[in-house]
């Protein structure tokens, strides 16, 4: 039984990503309900049967007390049959109703509809930009992930669970009241007017106090990871004070929207307690002198009684329900912030995979600053002939890196053209293009996962063999061997912590050039390869850096120049430019910028140390 209802709708099922998906509230909710529409309709229809159902109870007891007025032995006689009925109705059927409407909410809907949002979220997230992940709290997007799913569950939840019975539930109330006596739906219709009010100012001012609320938690967790993320330069400047002042804006930001929002709840619970002593006195007062005056019988006042007082208990909960739902919707509305947002980098349509024979890079006129008017690249016109290894070298700031991004295309070049073997990389597939390159980052984080799975990230389909040979060629077998973590993990099965965090840098940039080494592409990018190494250990895997370049096209930013010199040819970037290039030794002979490089070099380092790019 459950499991039949668990797996009316798969969250996983396909559908086809959209790069701009709905920015608007409700076209967005609409967008992930489609799978749901059938599943929705009948639990809108068993709702209303279920109030239905409580509404013709409430008649049916205000009949009972009218039929014992009667001798009980007549009674029985006359009404025995209809009595049992009514017994078997409220054991059986009545149970069976609710039941299919609980589990088409709670085992249907709230599971399933959540895990689609935060699928479908995360895959839209995913085939973001890396320019627009740097433009954001890694943190805060992780966040609006997991609170806008439940957020959205739940206000789906409230709709069949609350608003669509309720509102079956006060037009069964004036279709009982008006049975009875049609003066009786008068206080009823007066007091619904008052609540319509009511509810109409806490709706009006929920919303946006809601969303309030959930920007200042997302604001907190943005400052709070920034903060664990960077832990040792936290501890490494004794900064704790700062960072607990740096939270408390946002903890204080937090508390004083949440006050706000709890002010709301707490007027529209005072008014609403004075507007169903209203409800009860209007209705069953009027109800009493109905009968005083012999036009309402004793069952019709029992009725109105009950049906008062029920809606005394109910109207609260409706509220709360009600704004609730308003509330959610204010948190779906701040996550759509980040999940809604378009894709800006994207495939062009039916766009092919690269096919790449030769490996030559062209390119034309290519600048980029970023939006700004200065810094980036200026008019490059590069060209890299198959299997050709160069080295780029310059200043902090001359645009090293940003080719490199280009090149892998994290970026859109604001003008000129990047081509690999004739092909525009913006008419091929990213995917393509990213499977043919491969790169060892100065910066070498790896994913809180085994070490085997950090390996494999590089070519999942390899062996074991092929593995642990690639660990060897860069040196890490050994150490690899020796690992184990908290968790009594050992070896390639030992996690490596959040970024590599348990391993030394050393360690975490040889797992990194065994993961190259794995994927084995034909195009190879080092930007600063060695910069984690120890002396002696560059000098051992420096025949491996050499066997991953054999017969690939290679590109090498370095400020350690000893680490490019055997390099085919040497690029000088400045200020966004290639100023120089050529040989190792034909750039010391020009006597050039290189050469002043080379010349101020101390250890084997760039003795300039401008701003980072």
């Amino acid at each position: 039984m459950f499991r039949f209802f668990e797996n009316l709708v798969d969250p996983y099922c396909d559908y086809s990503p959209d790069d701009t998906p709905p920015t608007r509230l409700w076209p967005f909710m609409l967008e992930y309900s489609r799978p749901f529409k059938s599943v929705f309709l009948w639990a809108a229809i068993v709702s209303v049967i279920v109030a239905a159902v409580e509404i013709s109870l409430i008649g049916v007891m205000g009949w009972v007390v009218n039929i014992m007025t009667g001798d009980p032995a007549q009674v029985w006689q006359e009404h025995g049959t209809a009595l049992i009925a009514l017994a078997v109705f409220i054991l059986v059927l009545r149970p069976l109703v609710q039941m299919s409407g609980t589990f088409l909410l709670n085992q249907t809907i709230l599971p399933n509809f959540g895990t689609l949002i935060r699928w479908r979220s995360h895959n839209h997230v995913l085939r973001q930009s890396v320019g627009w992940f740097e433009n954001d709290f890694a943190g805060r997007i992780a966040n609006r992930i997991m609170q806008t799913p439940p957020a959205a569950g739940e206000a789906v939840f409230q709709v069949f669970d609350a608003i669509t019975y309720s509102i079956a539930y006060v037009v069964g109330a004036f279709v009982l009241l008006g049975d009875a006596d049609p003066r009786l739906m008068v206080p009823l219709l007066i007091w619904l007017s008052l609540y319509a009010l009511l509810m109409r100012w806490t709706i009006k001012r929920i919303g946006p106090a809601s969303q309030a609320s959930s920007d200042a938690r997302s604001l907190i967790t943005g400052r709070v990871v920034d903060s664990y993320s960077n832990i040792h330069s936290v501890k490494m400047f004794a900064h704790n004070d700062t960072e607990l002042s740096y939270a408390r804006e946002a903890i204080e930001k937090s508390r004083t929207t949440f006050q706000h929002e709890m002010r709301l709840f707490s007027i529209m619970d005072t008014v609403l307690v004075f507007l169903n002593g209203l409800l009860i006195v209007g209705v069953v007062g009027w109800a009493i002198a109905l009968w005083m005056q012999g036009l309402a019988s004793a069952g019709a006042v029992a009725a109105a009684a009950a049906l008062t007082l029920r809606l005394n208990s109910m109207t609260g909960w409706i509220m709360w329900a009600l704004t609730s739902f308003f509330r959610q919707l204010g948190v779906v509305a701040e996550g759509m912030e980040t999940i809604a947002q378009p894709i800006a980098l994207t495939d062009a349509e039916d766009a092919p995979a690269l096919t790449l024979d030769k490996g030559q890079i062209d390119i034309k006129a290519l600048s980029h600053h970023y939006g700004r008017e200065a810094g980036g690249l200026d008019n490059i016109d590069l060209a890299i002939k198959p299997g050709e290894k160069v080295g780029l070298v310059g200043r902090s700031g001359a645009g090293k890196s940003t080719l490199v991004k280009l090149l892998l295309r994290f970026y859109d070049a604001e003008k000129g053209v990047i081509e690999i073997d004739g092909q525009d990389i913006r008419q091929i597939t990213q995917d393509s293009l990213r499977s043919h390159i491969g790169m060892v980052q100065q910066d070498s984080s790896l994913l809180h996962r085994s070490v085997r799975d950090n390996l494999l990230y590089g070519r999942p389909n390899a062996t074991e063999e092929e593995m642990i040979a690639a660990a060897k060629q860069a040196q890490a077998h050994e150490f690899i061997l020796d690992l184990e973590d908290p968790s009594g993990r050992t070896g390639y099965d030992a996690h490596v912590g959040e970024r590599g965090v348990k391993l030394s840098g050393g360690q975490r940039q040889r797992i990194t050039l065994a993961r190259v080494v794995l994927k084995d592409a034909p195009i190879l990018l080092l930007d600063e390869a060695t910069s984690a190494l120890d002396s002696e250990v560059e000098a051992a895997i420096q025949d491996t850096l050499y066997g991953m370049m054999e017969g690939k096209t290679v590109i090498a930013i370095a400020h350690r120049l000893s680490t490019i010199a055997q390099m085919d040819r040497i690029l000088v970037m400045d200020q966004g430019r290639v100023v120089e290039q050529g040989s190792h030794a034909t750039l010391l002979a020009e006597g050039g910028i290189y050469a002043g490089l080379w010349a101020r070099q101390s250890g084997g380092f760039l003795g300039d140390s401008e701003a980072a790019e």
